[in-house]
């Protein structure tokens, strides 16, 4: 039989730990986007056009007031033999606020079914003041979305490759907000350079990505964006144009 006092010191723990998963919080987000970049390139990579939609969405948890939380998001692609449907990215951090800057550290693996080669995890850290907001990704896993992979026996890594974004967000009028971004892709050593392998792909240049686009909030969790994004690079093999710019409208809803 559990002894008195130590069910009441479970009880106020109980009790203490009410108020935290009072206030945690769950959301979704549903989103249909004319096409889906990632750091300036391409997702689709079937087609040559502009256009090539994709439909997204993914939930978040926050635990209360602790500021930790764990989240899921998912995308439709079509770059990765074996994987032509779907991106499911699995995150967790902790958000707080030190020296009048908001910080947020935490991990993210990037898991695509059927190509597990190119699953890719990083671990990330964020500072945000006023409407710019400073982050650098920094690769864990032996590849970086399978970029060193052409030749599975050659040794080459794509851990350590880093991403370093400088973004900005301001409202410019009542629902409408700019938003612009900047960011820069740091291949690591590995994968810079894989001419010998078999097909002789050819290098893999670092990168500047960009973003600039307007989002207008028209209640109830809708938002409609509209901007133009792409990257310095156009043209690299194997891929030809992925970092061409588009423009690209994209409805959300946020429940």
């Amino acid at each position: 039989m559990m002894h008195r006092k130590t069910a009441q010191a479970l009880a106020v723990v109980a009790l203490a730990a009410l108020p935290m998963f009072a206030s945690a919080q769950l959301t979704a987000n549903v989103a249909l986007t004319s096409n889906y970049k990632f750091r300036g390139q391409d997702q689709d990579t079937s087609k040559s056009k502009a256009v090539k939609p994709a439909i997204q969405g993914g939930f978040d948890y926050a635990f209360g007031e602790t500021g930790w939380y764990v989240g899921n998001w998912n995308s439709s692609v079509n770059w990765l033999a074996g994987s032509n449907s779907i991106e499911s990215d699995i995150y967790g951090g902790y958000k707080f606020t030190a020296g009048g800057i908001g910080w947020d550290v935490g991990a993210l693996t990037y898991i695509y079914p059927g190509a597990t080669s190119a699953n890719t995890t990083e671990l990330y850290g964020a500072g945000s003041f006023g409407p710019l907001t400073l982050k650098y990704s920094h690769t864990i896993s032996k590849d970086y979305f399978g970029a060193a992979g052409y030749d599975a026996s050659s040794g080459f890594k794509g851990q350590n490759t880093g991403y370093l974004n400088l973004a900005f967000a301001q409202e410019i009028a009542p629902a409408l907000t700019l938003k612009a971004a900047v960011g820069y892709t740091r291949f690591a050593s590995g994968i810079k350079d894989y001419t010998a392998l078999p097909g002789n792909p050819g290098k893999i240049p670092n990168y500047v990505d960009y973003a600039l686009g307007v989002s207008y909030d028209f209640g109830a969790g809708v938002a409609l964006y509209g901007g133009v994004q792409g990257a310095n690079k156009k043209s690299y093999a194997p891929f030809s144009e992925v970092n061409k710019a588009r423009a690209i409208v994209t409805l959300s809803k946020t429940l």
